[in-house]
């Protein structure tokens, strides 16, 4: 199997934006750590039974079609 130019090219070549973020993650070192306890903070998240079955008990069934006024 034969390996065309285009694809040398592309195994060599780093866009500008992967050059600017490898750049500044060398400059900012603790980045993936804020990136880390900014996600466990919004979305990793212990969720109670109890409290998940309560919102589940309390929700109202929705018409299909919501803007649709019954008469």
């Amino acid at each position: 199997m034969e390996i065309g130019y285009g694809t040398i090219m592309a195994n060599n070549h780093t866009s500008e934006l992967t050059q600017f973020l490898n750049q500044y993650k060398t400059e900012h070192p603790d980045t993936e750590a804020r990136q880390f306890a900014g996600r466990a903070r919004l979305w990793d998240k212990e969720l109670d039974p109890e409290l998940q079955e309560g919102f589940r008990a309390a929700r109202v069934p929705q018409d299909p079609y919501v803007y649709y006024q019954k008469a």
